[in-house]
C-alpha cells in the first residue's frame, strides 16, 4: 500500500475514535461530485446519459465546503464528469485543504496543462489522473485518439514539480492480465505514488453492457495480476486485503455507507454506483436508508460489483480489525 504515513495515522485514528465511540456507520471518502459534465465520453460512463440541462448544473463553493463538514470523512474523492470543467475548483480543493482534509482529485488531465498554476502542492492533494489502459486501448475507451499522451505528459509534470499523483484505471472485459501487467510497468516507470484499480460497475445507462466483467472473469484476472506483480514494485493505492478480495480469498459484503456521494441532486442512496434516489442531508442518508436492502443476494444490481468505492471500506475496517492478517497477506504477496 502507497498511502503515505500521516494519512495512515489520520485515517487510523479516525476509525479507532469511532470504534471506540461506537458508532454504528461512519465514512471514511466522501464522494463528491460537483458537477457531471465532462469533456469526453467514455463507454463504461453512467453519467454522461443525463439530459442537457442536468449536465449545465454544478454544486456551489458553499455547499461542497459544507458537505464536506457535514458528512466528516477525513479524505474527499472528486470525481464527475470533469472536476476541473468547474470554475471553482481551485478554491473548492484550497477549500478543503484548509479544512485538512487529504483530497483526491480525479481528472482526464484535458484540462491539467490550462489550470494547473491553480492549486499549489501539499500532502493534502492527489491528483488521480484516468488512464485505463496503454495508448491505443486508452484512447479507444475514451473515444478520443491522443489523451493517453496528454494524461502521461500531465502525470510527468506533476511528478516533477512536486505534487501528489495516482492513477485511476477501470477494468473490462478484454483486458488481460498480460497487457494489464505491462500498463502498470508503464505507469510505475512515471514515479505516481501509487495505482487505483477496480473492476467496472455495469450502469445500467452505459452504452456498451458487453464491456464489465462478471465477478468470476474478475477474480481470475485479479488473481494472475497480483501472481505476476512479485519483483516488478507495482504500488497500488489499495489495501492488502482489497487486492486479496479482487483475487477471491476474501469474503467480503459491501459497505456502501463507507464512502458516501454527495451531487448536484442531494445525498445519492444508497451509493455512488445505484441511485435509488437521494436524501437532503448526510443524517437522513444515514439514518433513514435501508442499508441492510443492499449487497449480493439481496439485490440484482449488486450481484457482480466488486468496485473499490464499496468494498475497499470493508477491506479498511477488516485491517483494522485483524492487522496482523492483513500484515501476513501484504508479506505473503510480496514474497510470491
Amino acid at each position: 500500500m502507497s498511502i503515505p504515513a500521516i494519512q495512515q495515522a489520520r485515517i487510523g485514528g479516525y476509525i479507532l475514535k469511532n470504534i471506540a465511540t461506537r458508532t454504528k456507520r461512519f465514512p471514511l471518502v466522501l464522494m463528491l461530485e460537483p458537477l457531471f459534465a465532462c469533456n469526453l465520453q467514455c463507454k463504461g460512463c453512467g453519467k454522461i446519459a443525463h439530459s442537457p440541462e442536468v449536465m449545465k448544473k454544478r454544486l456551489s463553493l458553499e455547499e461542497c465546503l459544507g458537505s464536506a463538514e457535514e458528512c466528516g470523512a477525513p479524505v474527499v474523492s472528486i470525481p464527475g464528469g470533469e472536476p476541473l470543467l468547474h470554475p471553482e475548483m481551485d478554491k473548492i480543493v484550497a477549500g478543503l485543504v484548509k479544512q485538512k482534509r487529504f483530497v483526491y482529485l480525479c481528472t482526464n488531465a484535458l484540462l491539467l496543462e490550462k489550470r494547473l498554476h491553480e492549486f499549489e502542492p501539499s500532502p493534502y492533494l492527489t491528483f488521480n489522473v484516468h488512464l485505463d489502459g496503454l495508448r491505443d486501448r486508452h484512447d479507444s475507451l475514451v473515444r478520443r485518439e491522443g489523451v493517453f499522451d496528454t494524461a502521461v505528459s500531465a502525470i510527468k509534470r506533476l511528478v516533477a514539480r512536486g505534487y501528489r499523483v495516482t492513477t485511476n484505471t477501470t477494468v473490462f472485459a478484454g483486458d488481460s492480465a498480460e497487457r494489464l501487467a505491462t500498463f502498470f510497468d508503464t505507469v510505475s516507470a512515471l514515479g505516481v505514488e501509487g495505482m487505483t484499480v477496480s473492476p467496472g460497475y455495469n450502469y445500467a445507462s452505459a452504452d456498451d453492457q458487453d464491456a464489465f466483467l462478471e465477478r468470476q472473469s474478475t477474480t481470475e484476472l485479479f488473481r494472475r495480476i497480483l501472481e505476476m506483480s512479485h519483483g516488478r514494485g507495482w504500488r497500488f493505492n489499495h489495501s492488502s486485503l482489497y487486492l486479496d478480495f479482487l483475487a477471491g480469498n476474501q469474503n467480503y459484503r459491501c459497505t456502501p455507507w463507507g464512502n458516501p456521494t454527495r451531487n448536484i441532486f442531494g445525498w445519492q442512496r444508497p451509493c455512488y454506483l445505484l441511485d435509488d434516489g437521494y436524501a437532503e442531508s448526510f443524517h437522513t442518508l444515514m439514518e433513514e436508508t435501508d442499508w441492510d436492502a443492499y449487497g449480493r443476494g439481496h439485490d440484482r444490481r449488486c450481484e457482480q460489483c466488486m468496485v473499490h468505492c464499496g468494498f475497499e471500506p470493508t477491506a479498511v475496517l477488516d485491517t483494522v480489525g485483524h492487522p496482523l492478517k492483513a500484515a501476513q497477506i501484504a508479506l505473503r504477496r510480496r514474497l510470491r
